[in-house]
């Protein structure tokens, strides 16, 4: 009899009854020494919720399973939100009364095929179950076909339980003895019967994945792992020291709270071998459904890999304007991402930095023009894409045109419709169009959207409510009028903007059912996870809020080939060496650095102050570090010259005098992550002053974001290089010495 499964969401965990309790999805079997043949399957029953022992750790694998017990594992599997309801009529067998201790699970495995009773009306709920039953009660419950499995057993001819032991015999899921015999009438353990329904439960989700059914998966998958699937935590540290291996803490995390992926920071990370044996290791500790991981390699200031390619950054591929090489950036990072076991790149930034005192996002962005973001982020993706990693655009509606970065608070941004439409969401509706499979919400308050405002936590003042929770913004907007499929991921819960406002808990499951399809970086995992089991078992969340989500979450695990695990960690490791900074991505990163270079200022109208044969150069930074980095590229690029260096950091020592006799001078400014207008530029005004008044050869060295030309007057020789890393610095200082030209165009208005 073929039933129609109705555990579409699992296993509900801690409610249900054990022989004489409950079952507890924690509980740990302290008898199992004797049967370690078994112990995989009944851990794996029991973390479902499934089977349970006799309390203080006591299981008896070796006690008979009778019928009671056996239709009880069954109904707590397939039918667990059922047994939190009341029994709907009575059973007619007389020996199951009322106050029969297993008469709620013995009522709806009879309501629902499982079990039938005995001529004269009886169950036999005490009665040891036998290998045939076994048979028959399983092949009730699931949907099984006949496999391919020889399975001739010499006493099972014209046995009325021949069709399901068959059913069961022909794809390896029971067995027969040396003998030939398969033993029908033969008694079942307690071990045995969990070992049974295990490898018919992971058969069943194994023949899922093979062939797509996401929907028949989701119909094995617990609660715990529904929602587990839409978490991914960091895990940079675990009791006080930074996470680098597959620990026995965090195995305990992945299995606890079933999570389906987790972001990586550059604490996770030591060098490459490190890294892809860290990610390999997570991918085999995850079970059957693989992790995604993920990790923020933006390039330029913000990028997480050490000895990989380091990209310019975002404003950089910008100031170049040329798609293509914004698609080959996206394709090496890409490459090395997949070579390390990182299937998820947070980005590229989508947010079109239109705000000068934008403290966050500044030269992470494209530009401040929504076309050349469009067309350069859709570059980015396709990159991306061809390489196998999956781009996270960010971040929805749009961060460009803030003054409150939202890790310390929370941003409010006034547009009407018409302007976020032209502007903000320009870039975003191109990338939907484009297929992109994933997109990062912003931690803003959008109120031309969604004015909802809620009593924050913090103060008991009257807040906006953020896009990250707003069913307006993820629902109303993203998904019916913009006519978004694919995944939507949170920003980071550990930002301000959420964590102090509106208290974890309410917001998790606030934004679950707002829209977000995965939680990024819950600052307490287990109570989120908690949480959203408690949610969706009292029906704030509804069942099928979970599945959808879930559903597009395999389904994109798929298409990127997540379930597909054919390499082994040697084959890994034997060709990261050839990718990460290979010879040919390290061209393309000296190409976008060169072709970045952007003249801010110049006396002739055309190139910056030349470095000459001889001169005394002075170098001027915030930070001596810099400094130092800058002076040992000038030293290699200008061997012919015969220089002579000094170094000097603003605001300290003898600066003054030390430009005062130099004939040339690289002053350095880096502004980013802060308000640009209320950067210190005074001091260097009084420098440029300075250096103006004594006719003085000189270069304004942007590093950050390149705004200098707001807040600076006078500046007579400046260049923009879109960041501080030593590509961006190295092509400055190749134009400074006249080895290369600065065809770069200023990708932001100066205003």
């Amino acid at each position: 009899m073929q039933l129609k499964m109705m555990a579409i969401f699992g296993a509900v965990l801690g409610s249900m009854l054990i022989w004489a309790g409950s079952a507890d999805a924690e509980e740990r079997f302290t008898d199992l020494q004797h049967s370690k043949w078994a112990e995989d399957g009944i851990e794996y029953m029991a973390e479902r919720g499934t089977v349970a022992g006799y309390g203080n750790g006591i299981f008896k694998p070796q006690g008979l399973v009778t019928r009671a017990q056996a239709v009880t594992f069954m109904v707590r599997e397939l039918y667990p939100q059922q047994l939190e309801k009341p029994v709907e009529g009575t059973t007619t067998y007389s020996d199951v009364p009322t106050t029969h201790p297993f008469y709620r699970e013995i009522a709806l495995a009879s309501k629902n095929g499982l079990a039938n009773g005995f001529p004269g009306g009886s169950f036999r709920p005490d009665a040891p179950l036998s290998r045939a039953e076994t048979a028959a009660f399983l092949t009730r419950a699931y949907s099984l076909l006949e496999g391919k499995q020889p399975a001739n057993w010499s006493d099972t001819k014209q046995h009325w339980a021949e069709a399901p032991i068959l059913i069961l015999s022909s794809n390896g899921l029971v067995g027969g003895y040396s003998d030939g015999t398969y033993r029908p009438n033969q008694t079942v353990t307690r071990a045995e019967y969990a070992v049974f329904m295990s490898r018919v439960i992971r058969f069943e989700r194994q023949a899922a994945i093979l062939s797509e059914d996401w929907d028949k998966l989701i119909s094995y998958m617990t609660v715990s792992e529904q929602v587990g699937q839409m978490l991914m935590p960091d895990i940079r540290q675990w009791n006080g020291k930074v996470t680098t291996t597959v620990h026995d803490g965090l195995k305990d995390i992945i299995h606890d709270q079933d999570l389906g992926g987790l972001i990586l920071f550059d604490k996770n990370i030591v060098d490459t071998r490190q890294v892809t044996t860290f990610t390999h290791t997570l991918q085999t500790e995850a079970g059957d459904i693989p992790m995604f991981l993920g990790i923020d390699q933006e390039g330029g200031v913000i990028k997480r890999i050490p000895g990989g390619t380091n990209l310019p950054g975002q404003m950089a591929l910008g100031a170049t304007g040329d798609t293509t090489l914004a698609e080959a950036a996206g394709k090496l990072t890409g490459e090395e991402l997949n070579a390390l076991g990182l299937n998820i790149n947070f980005a590229p930034v989508l947010d079109i930095n239109s705000n000068p005192d934008n403290p966050i996002i500044g030269m992470r962005s494209f530009g401040s023009n929504a076309d050349l973001v469009t067309r350069l982020g859709l570059a980015t993706i396709k990159g991306l894409r061809q390489s196998n990693v999956i781009a996270a655009v960010k971040h929805f509606p749009g961060h460009g045109d803030t003054m409150v970065d939202s890790h310390l608070g929370m941003p409010v941004l006034t547009h009407d419709l018409q302007r976020l439409n032209s502007v903000e969401l320009k870039p975003f509706r191109a990338a939907i169009e484009n297929g992109v499979e994933m997109i990062m919400t912003a931690h803003i308050a959008f109120p031309a959207i969604d004015n909802e405002h809620v009593t924050s936590l913090k103060d008991g003042s009257s807040v906006p409510i953020p896009a990250t929770l707003s069913h307006k913004v993820l629902n109303g907007l993203l998904r019916e009028e913009m006519g978004y499929e694919g995944l939507i991921i949170s920003d980071a819960f550990t930002m301000k903007a959420i964590a102090e406002h509106f208290g974890e808990n309410k917001a998790v499951e606030r934004a679950v059912s707002a829209g977000v399809d995965i939680i990024l970086m819950p600052k307490d995992s287990a109570a989120a996870h908690q949480t959203l089991v408690n949610a969706v078992k009292s029906g704030k969340i509804p069942d099928e809020t979970i599945h959808a989500s879930v559903k597009r979450i395999l389904e994109l695990k798929a298409k990127y080939g997540l379930f597909e695990r054919s390499q082994t960690l040697a084959q890994k490791l034997t060709e990261i060496n050839g990718i990460i900074g290979s010879k040919q991505h390290r061209a393309v990163e000296q190409e976008i650095a060169e072709r970045a270079v952007t003249v801010l200022a110049s006396r002739e109208g055309v190139l910056p102050d030349q470095i000459q044969q001889g001169d005394r150069v002075v170098i001027l930074a915030a930070e001596e570090e810099q400094a130092k980095q800058i002076e040992k590229q000038l030293k290699l690029a200008s061997k012919s010259l015969s220089l002579k260096t000094e170094i000097s950091v603003i605001g300290q020592g003898k600066t003054n005098e030390a430009v005062a006799k130099a004939d040339y001078v690289i002053l350095a400014s880096y502004q980013f992550r802060n308000v640009a207008s209320q950067f210190g530029w005074n001091a260097y005004q009084t420098l440029i002053d300075a250096m103006n008044s004594r006719n003085q050869r000189y270069t304004l060295l942007s590093l950050g974001n390149p705004y200098e030309m707001i807040y600076l007057q006078n500046v007579r020789s400046a260049l923009a290089v879109y960041g501080k890393q030593e590509p961006n610095t190295t092509a400055g200082i190749n134009v400074l010495v006249g080895k290369k030209e600065a065809g770069g165009i200023l990708p932001v208005k100066m205003e």
